[in-house]
């Protein structure tokens, strides 16, 4: 093997690994492997001691108190969304409203512009690569407003084709929701080029960022894009945060989301008045700790930078391809030229789950199954795939552990 140096930027990755707690244990006598980045990212320990240090030194809620605790929270809040702010390039801190997640801030959109928004024979577009949570929200509102749900297909190797893309863009077509990155295929997608065809027809673009945000420089205001969810669990961060950027002009002609307090300004028995954005969108207490681990997480990619990131993880994922595509009876699915780090296959004669399950048994995590993508598993015939989905802390001697694992369950299975 031509070994490259295991090195991000200027640090290395055996330093960068032992911020992960996690990652040092053994699984069934064998040590952790874990390929199952996109489903979620390991915590570095920063993250983790953020989370201790809210709920030991200065735990309370947020925005209505006037005691220490209460602004010592409220700020450290309100400094993460000036981090989200700063990692997109959002015009505004205000544009960015904190959300459980990528699927939520989906949801959001599809209920409050949607809803405002969408007449009797008006359509959506999305593509046939979109996980769950971005092709459900919209059934529900295509069915709610008599609308047209309408796919872009994918081809052989897990692309759409532009062309076909512009031709299904109509004068009816009301909202483009697509993904910036598959996260069964890894497939990324032409986005800024979607974006400015969609725009062209007048229709507003939602972007799920999930698994974009912690492999690419995402920079809203380049792509111009009306809304982009994504998720701190996939970016090293927390679980349930996440949140959602809008356009200023969008998010002040939305309704809200939900009511209770912080998104009201006054309430009365005859009238409620609501709340600036982003606080108009935000109803009830926040999962606060979870917001102020967040800032953290965007901190630790933006201490190894985002193109060290890619470039390292482009290395392995083209490595990774090399070696499985050698293996006897492996078939990859989805091989387009233009990838984040995710390895998505199938064994000849192994069902995806035998595989997952045998590969624990040798402490490799990896994911199995329709990954929250049935539509685009029954375009390509199959049950489900084995997904090995890598991050910045994953490295080739890793890769080469995963092949002979492979390897040595074939022979088995003889």
């Amino acid at each position: 093997m031509n070994e490259i140096a295991n090195s991000v930027g200027l640090l290395k990755v055996e330093e960068i690994r032992a911020q992960f707690p996690v990652l040092g244990q053994q699984v069934n006598g064998h040590p952790l492997v874990y390929l199952d980045n996109a489903a979620t990212t390991q915590k570095p320990q920063s993250v983790i001691n953020e989370l201790v240090n809210y709920y030991q030194g200065y735990n309370a809620n947020i925005h209505r108190g006037n005691h220490s605790l209460a602004e010592r929270a409220t700020s450290a809040f309100e400094q993460t969304r000036i981090a989200l702010q700063q990692f997109v390039n959002a015009p505004e801190a205000e544009e960015i409203i904190f959300t459980k997640g990528t699927t939520e801030g989906i949801n959001l959109v599809a209920s409050t512009f949607g809803r405002s928004e969408l007449s009797a024979g008006d359509e959506i577009l999305i593509t046939g690569m979109e996980h769950h949570s971005n092709i459900v929200p919209w059934q529900l509102l295509c069915k709610e407003k008599n609308a047209k749900l309408k796919v872009v297909p994918v081809n052989s190797i897990g692309e759409i084709d532009l062309e076909e893309a512009a031709s299904m863009i109509t004068q009816r077509t009301r909202i483009l929701a697509v993904c910036y990155a598959s996260n069964a295929l890894g497939t990324i997608n032409p986005v800024k080029e979607l974006i400015d065809l969609a725009h062209q027809a007048g229709a507003v673009v939602v972007i799920d960022a999930a698994q974009a945000m912690p492999h690419l420089h995402v920079d809203v205001q380049h792509l111009n894009c009306d809304f982009l969810a994504a998720s701190a669990h996939k970016m090293y961060g927390p679980t349930g945060i996440g949140f959602l950027y809008g356009k200023r002009k969008w998010l002040e002609k939305m309704p809200p989301y939900q009511g209770g307090g912080e998104m009201i300004r006054e309430v009365s028995f005859q009238k409620t008045t609501y709340n600036d954005i982003p606080y108009k969108f935000e109803a009830g207490t926040p999962n606060i700790a979870d917001v102020i681990g967040f800032n953290r997480s965007v901190e630790f990619l933006l201490s190894i930078g985002r193109t060290s990131i890619a470039a390292y993880e482009n290395d392995l994922i083209r490595y990774a391809t090399s070696e499985l595509e050698q293996i006897h009876r492996v078939t990859l699915v989805g091989t387009a030229k233009n990838k984040v780090s995710v390895l998505s296959f199938n064994i000849d004669g192994i069902h995806p789950f035998d595989v997952g399950m045998m590969l624990d048994a040798r402490g490799i995590a990896v994911r199995t199954g329709h990954h929250c993508t049935m539509p685009l598993m029954d375009h390509f015939g199959l049950e489900g795939t084995v997904r090995a989905s890598f991050a910045l802390y994953n490295t080739r001697r890793e890769v080469d552990y995963l092949a002979e694992s492979l390897d040595y369950l074939i022979k088995r299975k003889r």
